[in-house]
């Protein structure tokens, strides 16, 4: 059995004494719940705002003309998402009673972050390599400090997930519980549009700049955090004990210790099924690395302004709220990932299609510099059918992982899996970036250089393209590496899809349901 001893009943009911010293539980709807609905919200757009200027930088530096190699090392500053359960356990079992299981960590963590973007203003224009006083030159961005600062700043971010998550579940009554996941998604939505395609578009018209936004929103997240920290209190989650019976395998393990969860996660991965969950997760989208990368980049490389480029997502919105309820319709029977398979032919075949954009974007530029609205508008449909193919991918794979996933340690179960999922799409982008540069052929011609060599590298980046505009010269591209990336990627995941890929998920969503279980094989050790 499961015995809970606390002053409140676990955070979701409220009880009432009678005459006979019994209890009644009572509990509340939705309206009891809307502040608490609406502090999650707030926190979890906070969440998003770093998220978003991340996104933002990338943009930034292509006008800067960095190298693909540089724009790499950069995105290393995505990944504490993606590996955020590395020290999951330690948010979720060290605190301070007194304060808050949850506000421990979320205080200062928040807190944190507001100085972090406070210092990354007044440093941050150094980085991109502004000049600091008018008449100087500009410089080269300095990847290495803005990378780390970003990658500081989201290894922050995702502890507050950690926080906020956790405290979802305690802050609000066991029935409205779901309406977390919704503050999750609108949340993160609403604060990554704030930091990436309102910044975008706020700095494209010179209202703000980069170091005014991050001020500002350093300054909200002082001001939030400190009214959190004093007006918001904790509830007691109680203390739950599982003596070990078969009727409470299926209750979700709660209140381990870092060690206990640690000893949990590597039990999960000694499971029969995990080598090759674990291999599919992993490979599965070498395929898209190329289109999802670097077309955005080479986008606005060949001209199309940025906050344009941003801009779509503002129509994407719907589609994103809309697309995971009705894909849900397919997915929620017993072969979820069906779906997943359908989608990644269709996924692959948008490769060719955005190279196809990008190498036809310089014929549809006017006189002016501009583009047509046809132009815009083509790109909205294939960027909406690429939507299509990501999040049917998305949501049948998340309808597998809570298919197969233990009950008994479900929530562990769960943030293994989707870390590893996120894993899988961050290595290959990262890769694809670095390997760009490499791929490309170009070379310097004219100028003291006469009819030139053809150098495999040359004229690459700022200080490549400086030299040879030195000399007198012009660099012609013989082969992008972005097209060659596309062809690549595309044979690769093609073939993966047909000798191992789609084998191995068909054998995996037939497995039985006792081989993803871990609850029995921990009792064996």
């Amino acid at each position: 059995m499961v015995e809970i001893r606390s002053r409140s009943m676990a955070n979701n009911r409220n009880e009432e004494g009678n005459k006979d010293g019994k209890s009644t539980v009572v509990e509340k709807g939705v309206k009891e719940d809307l502040k608490n609905i609406l502090v999650l919200l707030f926190l979890y757009i906070l969440q998003g705002i770093p998220l978003g200027l991340a996104a933002a930088i990338p943009l930034i530096l292509t006008n800067r003309n960095v190298s693909y190699k540089q724009q790499a090392e950069f995105s290393f500053s995505y990944w504490p998402f993606s590996v955020k359960l590395l020290w999951a356990p330690i948010v979720d079992s060290c605190f301070v009673k007194s304060f808050g299981r949850r506000k421990s960590w979320l205080v200062p963590i928040q807190y944190l972050i507001g100085v972090t973007m406070y210092i990354l203003s007044n440093n941050v224009d150094y980085y991109l390599g502004e000049p600091l006083f008018d008449g100087d030159e500009k410089r080269e961005p300095n990847l290495t400090m803005l990378t780390a600062m970003f990658f500081f700043l989201n290894f922050l971010a995702a502890t507050q997930d950690i926080a906020v998550d956790g405290w979802a579940l305690t802050m609000l009554q066991k029935h409205n519980v779901g309406y977390a996941s919704t503050c999750n998604s609108v949340g993160q939505t609403a604060g990554y549009f704030m930091g990436y395609v309102f910044f975008m578009a706020l700095e494209s018209y010179d209202m703000v700049t980069l170091p005014g936004f991050l001020r500002f929103w350093a300054v909200i997240f002082t001001i939030s955090t400190t009214l959190v920290a004093v007006l918001k209190q904790e509830k007691d989650e109680g203390e739950i004990v599982v003596d070990g019976s078969e009727e409470d395998e299926q209750e979700e393990i709660g209140d381990l210790g870092v060690v206990d969860t640690y000893k949990l996660l590597w039990s999960i991965i000694k499971l029969g099924v995990m080598p090759a969950t674990i291999g599919m997760l992993l490979t599965s989208k070498i395929g898209f690395a190329a289109t999802d990368a670097v077309t955005g980049l080479k986008l606005v490389e060949k001209g199309v302004p940025k906050d344009k480029l941003a801009m779509l997502a503002i129509p994407m919105i719907p589609l994103q709220i809309v697309l995971p309820w009705v894909i849900s319709k397919y997915t929620s029977g017993p072969r979820p990932m069906d779906v997943f398979l359908k989608a990644i032919p269709a996924r692959l075949m948008m490769g060719p299609v955005m190279a196809w954009l990008v190498w036809s974007t310089p014929s549809w530029k006017q006189e002016n510099g501009e583009f047509p609205l046809s132009f815009y508008v083509l790109m909205i449909f294939l960027y909406a059918i690429h939507q299509v193919t990501l999040y049917s991918m998305f949501v049948s794979i998340m309808a597998f992982f809570a298919q197969v996933s233990d009950p008994a340690v479900g929530g562990t179960y769960m943030t293994l899996l989707n870390t590893i999922t996120n894993l899988g799409g961050n290595w290959p982008s990262t890769l694809a970036l670095w390997c760009v540069d490499s791929l490309t052929v170009t070379e310097c011609r004219g100028g003291n250089q006469g009819d030139g060599v053809e150098v495999q590298g040359a004229c690459l980046g700022k200080d490549g393209a400086d030299q040879c505009e030195s000399m007198g010269g012009t660099c012609t591209v013989y082969t992008d590496g972005y097209y060659v990336e596309v062809a690549v990627c595309c044979v690769i995941g093609l073939a993966w899809y047909l000798a191992w890929g789609a084998r191995t998920i068909r054998k995996l969503q037939d497995q039985p349901e006792q081989s993803w279980r871990v609850v029995k094989q921990k009792r064996k050790q």
